[in-house]
């Protein structure tokens, strides 16, 4: 019987938060499937182990949950503490865990998993491979939460010990590629450009009307300084003293710190109002029932990893608005979008008061995107495992 792989869940399993990295490592658990078994560092006994059946079912939730940050019940904190004063487990080790075909990190691990590594690399077999996400607490640190800018060079530099870097996009595989040589690394581990996957849902000829009597236009994205809701909330604003009749429609978790801001000008709006709903973040079938009400999507981000927002949209036949930039520029391809060389306020007003004006334009961009195939998470985890399959291990 084949070992399974590591997939390091640290920080997954203890929120059920379904902000994008989240999305990524719990749709990488599903499509592994008993390829994978899932394991966290245990801070409070100091060791690696398999999840206990309360952090399974954190990821197995579906809710719409308002915390980021890990949540550990107060029992387990006691009953580690009594595990840990009876010196069972708590040296930092892997002893716990059994042997491995090697070893996966989907998340943006924290300082103190980074401490942890070390034992995990020891007690696993196989290659390490890391997920890479983005660089933009690199290149936009002034939209960036300051602790996730101050952790942010340690982690870049972490990566190395890893047998190899899974990038979400040519963009962030470019990215990461380019730092390590600004830094002057000699040796540093491949990384391969592999981007994300998406499970189209099945799509109606004819779906039901929307509850709303307007025309619904639909983002979807937390709320913080790079996705750039200010630009498209007085896009909107622009609009609407033109006279154009639309809904507007937020769905996604606000930042406390970069998407003060764009929550303070909703608020103003909806005071005003303005044809605006903010709904927070909501669970997969209500997200579902919002793309099937609207007439398009708008993803107005400065910069993405990969941007599965755009790729969602476009898989619920649904055309998008977003940047041509980047690894949006990657999503974008193939059709169903409307690329912008910026998005700024103006260009979203103009861009989003066509499409409302053009039912024909519309209708080209929806039956372009219900043309598209995508990969699904399932093909996304295949193409991983078989690179970590011939990937050579690094040394100790």
């Amino acid at each position: 019987m084949t070992p399974p792989l590591l997939l390091d869940l640290s920080h997954t399993s203890h929120t059920r938060a379904r902000t994008g990295i989240q999305r990524v490592a719990r749709a990488l658990h599903d499509a592994l499937g008993a390829q994978a078994l899932a394991i966290t560092h245990d801070p409070h006994r100091d060791l690696w182990r398999p999840l206990e059946p309360w952090e399974q079912a954190n990821l197995a939730a579906n809710s719409a949950e308002a915390k980021r940050s890990a949540q550990w019940p107060l029992d387990v904190k006691l009953r580690a503490r009594a595990q840990r004063w009876l010196g069972n487990g708590a040296d930092g080790s892997g002893a716990a865990l059994p042997p491995s075909a090697g070893l996966l990190v989907p998340e943006v691990f924290s300082s103190g998993v980074a401490a942890a590594l070390p034992a995990l690399f020891a007690a696993t077999t196989g290659p390490r491979v890391a997920v890479f996400h983005d660089a933009i607490a690199l290149k936009f640190p002034e939209i960036t939460p300051a602790k996730t800018v101050a952790r942010f060079p340690a982690y870049l530099c972490e990566l190395l010990r890893f047998d190899g870097i899974a990038a979400n996009s040519e963009d962030s595989r470019d990215s990461l590629v380019d730092y390590w040589k600004w830094l002057g690394i000699a040796d540093p581990p491949p990384v391969c450009a592999i981007p994300l996957g998406v499970d189209p849902p099945a799509l109606q000829k004819n779906p039901p009307a929307p509850a709303s009597a307007l025309p619904i236009v639909l983002s979807i994205g937390s709320i913080e300084g790079r996705k750039n809701h200010l630009a498209l909330l007085e896009a909107c604003e622009e609009l609407w003293q033109r006279g154009l009749r639309f809904e507007l429609r937020l769905i996604g978790l606000a930042n406390a710190q970069t998407g003060r801001a764009a929550v303070e000008r909703i608020h103003a709006l909806q005071a005003a109002g303005r044809s605006l709903i903010y709904s927070g973040p909501l669970d997969d079938p209500a997200v579902k029932i919002a793309y099937a009400e609207c007439a398009f999507t708008v993803y107005p981000s400065l910069i993405e990893g990969f941007g599965l927002p755009v790729i969602e949209s476009l898989a619920h036949g649904k055309p998008c608005v977003c940047s041509a930039r980047g690894a949006l520029g990657e999503s974008a391809r193939g059709g169903g979008c409307v690329p912008l060389d910026r998005v700024d306020a103006g260009a979203l007003a103009a861009t989003i008061g066509r499409l409302l004006e053009s039912p024909a334009e519309l209708a080209a961009l929806e039956k372009s995107a219900r043309s598209r195939k995508f990969k699904t998470w399932s093909d996304y985890a295949r193409e991983i495992v078989d690179w970590i399959r011939i990937l050579p291990r690094r040394g100790s």
